[in-house]
């Protein structure tokens, strides 16, 4: 039979043949390092896990819940965007819950995507940027992730020679993969662009919190008048160490929070009462464990960085998120992403995703996750350093070391 026409619109999933591939090399009994996947290996808060169990034994907690979010729930993220970002939000119109970033993205790109309609979006992209819209029958036209003057001259240009004229825009800063970051200038630009063009904007701020060198990240919803234009996705996987929870918000525009809430009514309930419970109870109660996650992760990319260049391996120190995007070795560029990646699993037995996963311009690079302890990642580098010099790459000399830590210290 014909395949289904969603499904030959869906390219083969180049990060499933890596994860495919360490699941075997795991169940062989291999030791592998685990640094492709951005899957926190942090718990939770005590009193989140205490408060989930707590309301988890009411006899009335177990029922179809809000597909759009307990109303709780709704008030502490408006409480968040208030203390966080001094912007006020209306919980009953201007916030919907969502379980995790990637479900809401979708089904607002369902709720708001007609046959044909044009998207732009970054390449290097988190899949669901462009596939979200892909699968709801739109168009995807490529702009750049990096902030600058080309950015704005490429989003100039899509409006003049893309027919029809694009009617959404994709943001993700922090980027992933590649950790870029911008300030409320950009978002100021963007915006005034936004409104001049009537093009909606999404902006994906999931690492909003996982920021370091003492530059804490903006929202676009900061900007005056942004709300004419943009909503925005936040998430308690990362803050939080939630993932597994599956707990995300849109917050912003009214009419794109409406429609979006519209279609969650159709196809969910939401998540289930004592996690959105326990959700409240993150975002409500003390927050020491989003700034020690902040700390361990920063500490975390210190120690790659450093580690890693010792091995012979250079690696720009990411400013924010939970990601690097590393340049694969000058000496084994000419390999590409993916089989590096493989071949880097199979002989150093260190897992990382490779850059073509995320779009054609992610080639070159492999994203590497902070989501093992100090004690693995020097393992890891251990590692590597005896992969490279087994295919002719040396450690790097003492004058690089120094300028590496440097670079990883400021």
């Amino acid at each position: 039979m014909d395949e289904f026409y969603r499904i030959k619109r869906l390219p083969p999933y180049v990060i499933a043949e890596v994860n495919a591939m360490r699941a075997a090399a795991r169940a062989e009994g291999a030791d592998v390092i685990d640094l492709g996947m951005g899957n926190p290996d942090l718990p939770p808060p005590p009193h989140v896990i205490a408060k989930l169990c707590e309301v988890a034994h009411k006899p009335d907690a177990h029922g179809y819940s809000q597909s759009r979010g307990i109303p709780g729930l709704r008030r502490a993220q408006a409480a968040y965007y208030a203390r966080r970002f001094g912007v006020e939000v209306d919980p009953e119109t201007e916030v919907v819950v969502t379980m995790g970033s990637k479900e809401g993205l979708a089904s607002l790109a369902t709720a708001i995507t007609a046959p044909g309609d044009v998207v732009l979006a970054p390449n290097p992209s988190y899949p669901i940027h462009t596939f979200g819209f892909i699968l709801a029958g739109a168009t995807i036209r490529s702009v750049p992730t990096t902030p600058d003057e080309h950015y704005f001259l490429s989003l100039e240009r899509a409006l003049s020679f893309t027919v029809p004229r694009p009617t959404v825009l994709v943001v993700n800063y922090p980027s992933n993969p590649t950790a870029e970051t911008v300030d409320l200038a950009f978002y100021e630009r963007l915006v005034a662009w936004a409104r001049d063009n009537r093009v909606w904007i999404i902006s994906d701020l999931a690492y909003s919190e996982l920021y370091y060198d003492g530059r804490p990240t903006a929202s676009i919803l900061q900007v005056a008048g942004s709300r004419d234009v943009a909503i925005e996705f936040t998430s308690l996987s990362k803050t939080y160490s939630m993932a597994g929870w599956r707990i995300g918000f849109a917050v912003g525009n009214r009419q794109l929070v409406a429609a979006m809430t519209r279609v969650k009514s159709y196809l969910d309930y939401g998540a289930f009462t004592p996690v959105q419970a326990a959700a409240c109870a993150a975002l409500n109660g003390p927050q020491d464990i989003v700034e020690a996650n902040r700390r361990l992760y920063h500490h975390r990319r210190d120690v790659l960085v450093e580690a890693f260049g010792r091995a012979g391996w250079h690696i720009p120190p990411p400013p924010a998120s939970m990601f690097a995007w590393a340049p694969l070795p000058p000496a084994l560029k000419h390999w590409g992403s993916l089989a590096f990646a493989k071949r880097l699993l199979t002989e150093a037995r260190v897992a990382v995703a490779p850059g073509v996963g995320y779009g054609e311009d992610g080639e070159g690079f492999v994203r590497i996750a902070l989501v093992e302890n100090e004690q693995r990642l020097r393992q890891a580098a251990r590692n590597i350093r005896r992969f490279l010099q087994q295919h002719g790459v040396n450690a790097a000399p003492a004058q690089a070391l120094a300028a590496v830590g440097q670079e990883a210290g400021r």
